[in-house]
């Protein structure tokens, strides 16, 4: 492949891979379950024990039919960097409306993702969700424990879990001095370089 075609290849998953971020927006709200799960990698783990989509239909209906009258996913920031042609890691915002029951519930959280191309096709190989907040629309979550859904105790939502940064920016008030600057991540480190080599936090999915 010439360095030309490279390039091309490059822009060409790059959209292929903002396209499947949209598409599980829209798959997963107008719950056609099928096209939702065609959009990860056929043997897609599901849990320590289940992996395939069906396993995935099966947790999706579930956690669809009994949690939600109805959802509407809107995708954001969206920050791609690639490991080699085939595989990609990114980071997307996603600003999440619920029905449930008599309560309307509003999400901002975002999406670790990993994915992968197979026989040509981009899929996810990993989503993982991080939240900052979940209330009624009319109860700001001001305050800790922000994830509060109808009918549980609050707890908390990992959003900034990946990022060091966070608590690195809490912990460091500024000095008299003039602070030091990195120098700037090379391209396509951006996110490696602000996850610091942290480990993933466990998500409370459900």
């Amino acid at each position: 492949m010439t360095d030309l075609e490279a390039r091309i290849d490059r822009l060409e998953s790059t959209d292929a891979i903002r396209q499947l971020v949209s598409k599980y927006s829209l798959s997963l709200d107008m719950r056609d379950l099928d096209a939702h799960v065609g959009l990860f990698a056929p043997d897609i783990r599901v849990s320590r024990e289940k992996v395939g989509r069906g396993h995935l239909k099966r947790w999706l209906d579930d956690t669809l039919r009994l949690q939600f009258t109805g959802t509407s996913h809107h995708v954001g920031n969206h920050v791609i960097e690639f490991d080699d042609a085939d595989h990609a890691h990114g980071v997307v915002y996603s600003k999440n409306e619920h029905e449930t029951g008599p309560e309307w519930v509003i999400m901002q959280m975002l999406y670790w993702d990993n994915y992968e191309r197979i026989d040509g096709v981009w899929y996810f190989r990993r989503r993982l969700p991080c939240y900052w907040y979940a209330t009624d629309l009319n109860k700001p979550p001001i305050g800790d424990m922000k994830m509060r859904w109808p009918g549980r105790e609050p707890y908390e939502g990992s959003f900034h879990a990946l990022w060091p940064s966070w608590k690195d920016f809490w912990a460091n008030p500024p000095k008299e001095d003039e602070p030091e600057v990195a120098a700037p991540a090379p391209i396509g480190e951006f996110l490696n370089r602000m996850r610091r080599g942290a480990p993933d936090p466990r998500i409370r999915v459900r």
